[in-house]
């Protein structure tokens, strides 16, 4: 197991590269440049709930358990994972700077648990950043990823289609997303991820080119 882990580590590491970019965020996060509201009446219907502030605190463990399957089961898809969350968080970065949304949260007095961690999401995180919704737009990728996973079988399936559906729900009833939010995030995903599949396809062909570039010169 510790060899595993030791042979794995160059591959880990790439995940150190999404808090690196992560810090456009704190900087994007703000109504500086003009704030535009796409809310719909299915917005207002969709009502507050607290208890929806667990799956969505889950996001952080489930997203790092989920990239580590990954590459220690299927390091290919491991990879375009990781390509398309640098895609995918580039491109969210670009529409908040260029089309700032954001969203009416409720007041929360209760002191209870659940709102405590609600009031503290609140407090960490500005009303901003909100379309495409990165929970949602990274939990559906999630999907795409286990369901192209050459060691995918129907637990691992259950298990990380569950989580991330649970998760993308809670992004509405804790309030910090709109519906426009949820379709962007989804969108997002199917675009970045069938990029990554082009990228990986035309990486593989020009490795093989090098090598038997390589093996001819022998």
């Amino acid at each position: 197991m510790i060899n595993k882990i030791k042979v794995n580590i160059p591959s880990l590491s790439l995940m150190l590269i999404i808090p690196v970019i992560n810090i456009f965020y704190a900087f994007l996060n703000n109504s500086s440049r003009g704030v535009y509201d796409i809310s719909i009446g299915l917005d207002n219907l969709i009502p507050f709930s607290k208890i929806f502030i667990i799956p969505y605190i889950i996001w952080y463990p489930f997203m790092i358990s989920t990239l580590v399957y990954f590459c220690f089961r299927d390091k290919e898809i491991y990879h375009k994972m990781i390509i398309s969350l640098i895609l995918g968080l580039l491109l969210s970065y670009a529409i908040f700077f260029l089309f700032q949304t954001g969203i009416e949260r409720p007041v929360i007095e209760q002191n209870d648990i659940l709102s405590k961690l609600v009031k503290f999401i609140y407090k960490t995180d500005n009303p901003y950043n909100c379309f495409p919704s990165i929970h949602v737009f990274t939990s559906y990728l999630m999907i795409k990823g286990i369901v192209n996973c050459k060691a995918k079988n129907t637990k691992s399936i259950l298990i990380v289609s569950f989580t991330a559906t649970i998760i993308i729900l809670s992004t509405l009833f804790v309030k910090q997303h709109l519906v426009w939010d949820v379709i962007g995030g989804i969108i997002l995903a199917e675009i970045v991820f069938k990029i990554s599949k082009i990228y990986k396809m035309l990486f593989n062909m020009v490795s093989k080119k090098i090598a038997l570039g390589k093996t001819q010169n022998m």
